[in-house]
């Protein structure tokens, strides 16, 4: 299990990626259990009222969430940048530059991964 954590304005969000032969969480909608990998992560957006409220780069934000949308990986890399530009895409709905999200990788065992 690979976990991608980004922070940014105050706040952070952290995703996880199961390996080939770990068990990801099966519900309407997950990939195919055949995927290599498969990142299961929240998406959120920015709404006007109601929704959960956060504060984000000194400013209160509600928030809207989605039901997370599992996708399936051939390959290490191509679900390591999956990652990375699902969580910065949250960033971004929210009003935080993607390029200002700091981006972390780790095995669940607290070490980190080469990327």
């Amino acid at each position: 299990m690979i976990l991608v954590r980004g922070r940014a304005g105050g706040t952070e969000l952290t995703g996880t990626l199961y390996e080939r032969g770990e068990r990801a969480p099966s519900f309407r909608g997950a990939p195919d259990e055949d995927a290599a990998y498969v990142w299961v992560c929240d998406e959120f957006y920015e709404v006007d009222s109601g929704g959960s409220t956060q504060r984000v780069d000194g400013r209160e934000v509600n928030l809207a969430f989605e039901s997370p949308m599992p996708r399936g990986f051939d390959t290490r890399d191509q679900a390591l940048e999956g990652a990375r530009e699902h969580v910065r895409t949250q960033f971004a709905r929210i009003g935080i530059d993607p390029t200002d999200v700091h981006l972390e990788v780790e095995k669940r065992d607290g070490d980190a991964v080469d990327t």
